[in-house]
């Protein structure tokens, strides 16, 4: 479970605090839809869970709580944020929650020059697996092409730098691409849809069921604007977002 209680965050750089006091628990599994104007902290949240370092916590717990790892994993995440069946995620490095299973889909994704895309996605992949069941160039370009499949994602672009050059929706494909490679246990999508055409849209959200279907315990958080997901997706929760609070949740 990832367990939210109380949490106040403010902007790191002028301290201006965004979120009052929230409280939400995603079990595995759930889908969660957050709805809400632009400026009412659904962005600030998701980016906050995955430790952006643009935001700070001012107050509250955000906790990993009854959750099992490989031994591999667990060496990795410091004993002394590991206090009995619940590990302080507020406390970790982004990289490190990215280990426990959290990922999030980036509203802008960056480029990132000189860094190439199918290279960076096989280290990150690699990173999570002990050194002896890590994955070969030639084994793990097999494996990528099969999940770029999926989403139609256009194979030229596996041997192009990341997001180097790359269309608003070019990016946001990648971002669901490193989602299918990584199999994260909490995904959080931060308006995968905005700058997607219609067809990509659609391609995105029926890769985003295919996954879920194949991974019946990955929760989803889901910011967006796109009316039709529910065509796509059946959401367990929705929850209203206005200015730093949850102010209604439907189930």
């Amino acid at each position: 479970m990832l367990k939210i209680n109380n949490l106040r965050v403010s902007l790191a750089e002028n301290k201006k605090e965004i979120i009052h006091g929230l409280s939400l628990e995603i079990n595995p599994g759930e889908i969660h839809l957050l709805n809400g104007n632009n400026g009412s902290g659904k962005s600030t949240l998701v980016n906050t869970l995955m430790g952006n370092p643009m935001f700070k916590i001012d107050g509250g717990s955000i906790d990993l709580v009854d959750e099992s790892y490989p031994l591999f994993i667990q060496s990795t995440i410091d004993a002394e944020f590991v206090l009995g069946n619940k590990i302080v995620l507020s406390e970790l490095e982004p990289n490190e929650r990215s280990l426990l299973g959290l990922f999030l889909a980036n509203q802008y994704p960056i480029e990132i020059p000189g860094v190439a895309l199918s290279n960076y996605l096989r280290l990150i992949y690699n990173s999570r697996l002990a050194k002896d069941e890590q994955m070969s160039v030639f084994k793990f370009k097999r494996f990528l092409e099969e999940k770029a499949e999926i989403i139609n994602y256009p194979k030229h672009l596996l041997s192009r730098n990341l997001n180097e050059g790359f269309s608003g929706g070019e990016k946001k494909k990648t971002e669901i691409l490193q989602m299918l490679v990584l199999n994260p246990r909490y995904v959080m999508l931060d308006e995968i849809d905005s700058g997607l055409d219609k067809t990509s849209v659609k391609e995105v959200f029926e890769g985003l069921t295919e996954y879920k279907s194949a991974n019946p315990l990955t929760a989803l958080v889901i910011i967006t604007h796109y009316d039709k997901v529910h065509q796509y997706l059946k959401p367990d929760f929705i929850h209203e977002m206005s200015s730093g609070n949850l102010i209604g949740s439907n189930t």
